[in-house]
């Protein structure tokens, strides 16, 4: 008994072994990267907003009467801390709210470009403030419609989402930790203005959760516009030869003239042709003979009666 039970006994551990579960593949994660825009979401964030800048520049410069710049420099993506971090202490930052959810974005714009735009809706020439001071109420109040004609530029950008965007209140530096949730990573879209001379930088700030919201919604509309255009139906030939352009002329063919009559033409001379008025002309279309013709009159315009159909053309070979 002890012979066979010790026979059994490999099979016994075989079975325990095909039991065990495989270990599973770990691969570390990096929360840092998480949520990162790809390249491809980052270039088309880029097109938009260069086409933004361009409409900007020129809304301003009809708005200001004055010379403006304002390109795309960079498109950034960081945290909320990070992005407080490096703000200058003395910053225009006005929010707008998102009325498609629940959050907001942020417009900053540097404060040497503040007074000469102030300078030039006041009518004066632009002038540049060398003194650093804060804004007062109605340095803000002053703002609000230019602010109020950028928001208008970026409803026109984001026309996908059908938004209706209303500028708010200046705030301080402070206040951005109640703007954006403190682990909300942020999409810094950073420009270069320049206004009277003075340069700087003019930023609008998105939470990521509403830049992947807009642009599916962008990628969407764009798909919806290829795919009705393939389903727009293909013009025939007849329709398409409809708004070709052809050479037509009315023509007397077969004539005959002596060469001494060629020789002494000059203007204000009536040049005889040797054909019955009562013979008809022809009109040709690319110098083929299409139909007989009568010359006529309608009203202060030339024109050719038809008379009948010319004998069908010789199709050329060429």
């Amino acid at each position: 008994m002890t012979g066979a039970m010790g026979a059994r006994q490999p099979s016994k551990l075989a079975s325990n072994h095909a039991k065990q579960p495989k270990r599973q593949a770990i691969t570390p994660c990096n929360f840092r990267y998480a949520g990162r825009l790809s390249n491809e979401n980052a270039r088309a964030l880029t097109a938009l907003h260069e086409k933004f800048a361009l409409n900007v520049t020129n809304s301003l410069e009809v708005f200001l009467g004055a010379s403006i710049q304002l390109k795309l420099l960079s498109l950034e993506q960081m945290a909320i801390q990070d992005y407080i971090t490096g703000m200058t202490s003395n910053s225009y930052l006005v929010p707008c709210a998102l009325n498609i959810m629940e959050s907001s974005f942020l417009i900053e714009m540097d404060i040497p470009l503040i007074f000469p735009i102030i300078d030039l809706l006041l009518g004066g020439a632009g002038a540049i403030s060398e003194e650093t001071r804060e804004l007062t109420e109605i340095d803000e109040e002053i703002m609000q419609s230019v602010t109020g004609l950028i928001v208008k530029q970026v409803e026109r950008s984001w026309w996908t989402l059908n938004l209706q965007l209303v500028p708010g209140h200046c705030i301080r530096s402070a206040m951005i930790p109640q703007i954006f949730p403190v682990n909300e990573k942020l999409v810094i879209l950073m420009f270069e203005m320049t206004v009277a001379g003075a340069t700087g930088h003019f930023k609008i700030v998105l939470p990521t959760s509403f830049v992947g919201f807009l642009l599916r919604h962008l990628k969407a509309a764009q798909s919806k516009k290829i795919s009705s255009l393939h389903m727009l139906p293909k013009p025939s030939l007849r329709e398409r030869m409809l708004d070709c352009e052809f050479k037509v002329a009315v023509d007397v063919t077969k004539m005959q003239v002596l060469v001494r009559d060629l020789i002494d033409l000059k203007p204000g001379m009536i040049l005889k042709m040797r054909s019955p008025i009562t013979s008809p002309g022809c009109v040709t279309v690319q110098d083929v003979e299409m139909f007989e013709a009568s010359p006529v009159r309608n009203g202060a315009l030339k024109a050719a009666q038809l008379v009948a159909r010319s004998h069908e053309p010789a199709m050329s070979k060429e």
